[in-house]
């Protein structure tokens, strides 16, 4: 569910703030130069009594700022000028009379009733009769106009821009948009609204989603830089983003409301968001690439087909202009999301490229593969910088399942490879620590994640056991069975401590510290 609010509705919250705080400069100058004018007063009643009692004065000042239709203003200031006739003011009358554009515009467009009001002034008494139509009095005439004036306008309650604001954080939290506790901050990007928490092991299952029918699930999922959005890519080629607070669909996107999600034609193997979160990416088993726009579910680029095989992994670069993609036709490329194509490419692995990641400053790429190594890339000069084999005494290449890229520190990178062993790969192609839980056989790890802080590492045995481990002492934390089925993937949240695991039998399992 989406609404629209009116630019000029956004204004006139501005003028009212401005008003309020009595920055009166500010206010004509915004009013000037929008031409827009706040139209709201702070009491009908006591506007209406002005009217009724005749405090005119008071009443012009208030009709001076606000936007009356014509045809109720020159109501307003006939009766002025008839009453100030009455009170034998006969001289303000004149200059209401003659020197006012409302009076200016009677005279040119309803010449009967202002030389009607010359009439009057001209006569030496006052004659109710003369001055109203049959059967009115200026009571009446009061009475009715109060009630033409009061429909021109309305009355905002005080700081109504303040609890919009606040009424605005309060659903966002309700919606999963913030998480509890979180401190609401009006001048960052949704980007930088996060909790600081201290790293702690998510071992406390709080939620789980469940695909309908047999024999679909999730293959991959990843959560947003902003930590708002937990998405999903299944097996039937939808692509669905959740609340990964309470498990649900996210129906404030309009489109999935409506139930027009957004789908590749094969199965979604890999996602990746840019670092803003406006864009997404996919790929797909047929070796295509689309971009979408999250908040429309709009696609925005198709790349058809960017491998001659499926897609494994995709990364947008710092500024989303670029989008690198490994597959299981052993190349990485390089695309551009502008222009659709295809601009670099690098060759070298014997297998499947099962996870491609840029370094932290877009200079170097990092490579994993199913032929058991890692690669450090140049990607000015396409050339392989560094070729680390991953495996062990007995079995010196075993395959690449994921890389992930360390938070808070420069070209770490997390890999995890068909083995009971993490390792962090160094920028200069040296491992500087290992992760082991040391079972012989069975829970070889599928996938990994990190930690917000990067102070705990996450491995996911394909048993479907979670490891977690001291990223500075190595040591083993905790581990926790998650479920009795086929483990396929682990995503970490980017400042909380949660995890998203999801397995061949259609669940998504939630996990909390």
């Amino acid at each position: 569910m989406s609404i629209e609010i009116e630019s000029e509705d956004v204004i006139r919250l501005i003028l009212q703030f401005l008003k309020e705080n009595k920055f009166d400069h500010a206010l004509s100058t915004l009013e000037e130069e929008t031409s827009i004018t706040l139209n709201t007063m702070d009491s009908k009643d006591a506007f209406v009594q002005d009217i009724v009692q005749g405090r005119w004065d008071t009443v012009l000042k208030q009709v001076a700022k606000l936007k009356i239709a014509p045809r109720k203003l020159l109501d307003l200031y006939e009766q002025v000028v008839l009453e100030l006739v009455e009170m034998r003011e006969i001289s303000a009358a004149r200059t209401l009379l003659r020197q006012t554009e409302p009076m200016e515009i009677l005279k040119n467009q309803h010449p009967e009733r202002y030389l009607h009001l010359e009439h009057v002034m001209s006569r030496t008494i006052f004659d109710t009769k003369d001055a109203y139509p049959h059967g009115m009095t200026k009571e009446k005439r009061r009475q009715i106009i109060a009630q033409a004036l009061t429909d021109e306008v309305t009355v905002v309650q005080p700081s109504r821009l303040l609890s919009l604001l606040d009424q605005c954080a309060k659903w966002q939290q309700h919606q999963g948009l913030l998480p509890p506790g979180t401190e609401f901050d009006a001048f960052k990007d949704s980007a930088t609204i996060q909790t600081e928490q201290e790293d702690a092991f998510a071992s406390k299952q709080y939620s789980k989603i469940k695909f309908p029918g047999t024999g679909t699930y999730a293959e991959c999922t990843a959560f947003s830089p902003n930590g708002q959005y937990l998405v999903t890519g299944s097996v039937d080629g939808f692509i669905e983003i959740w609340n990964y607070l309470n498990g649900k669909l996210r129906k404030d996107l309009k489109y999935q409301a409506e139930n027009s999600l957004m789908a590749m034609d094969e199965s979604v193997i890999c996602l990746n968001f840019s670092k803003d979160t406006e864009l997404l990416a996919s790929g797909s088993t047929d070796g295509k690439i689309a971009i979408w726009k999250v908040q429309s579910g709009y696609c925005q680029r198709r790349f058809s087909p960017a491998h001659s095989q499926g897609v494994t992994s995709v990364c947008f670069n710092k500024d989303g202009s670029q989008i690198l993609s490994g597959s299981y036709d052993q190349t990485i490329k390089i695309h551009g999301t502008r222009s659709g194509k295809a601009l670099k490419e690098f060759k070298g692995h014997t297998s499947f490229v099962n996870s491609v990641l840029y370094s932290t400053d877009n200079l170097h790429i990092f490579s994993g593969s199913s032929d058991g190594t890692v690669k450090v890339w140049n990607i000015d000069t396409e050339t392989c910088l560094h070729t680390i084999e991953c495996g062990s005494t007995n079995h010196p290449l075993l395959a690449v399942q994921s890389l992930v890229l360390l938070p808070n520190v420069t070209d770490q990178v997390l890999i995890c490879n068909k083995s009971n062993t993490l390792s962090i790969l160094c920028g200069d192609g040296t491992i500087s620590k290992r992760f082991s839980h040391n079972i012989k056989s069975g829970s070889d790890f599928v996938a990994a994640a990190i930690s917000p802080q990067g102070e705990l590492v996450y491995g996911l045995g394909e048993d479907y056991e979670l490891y977690c481990f001291n990223a500075s002492t190595g040591i083993l934390v905790g581990n926790l069975k998650i479920a009795d089925t086929e483990a396929i993937g682990l995503a970490g949240h980017p400042f909380s401590n949660v995890l998203a695991s999801n397995d061949d039998a259609g669940n998504i399992y939630l996990l909390k510290a």
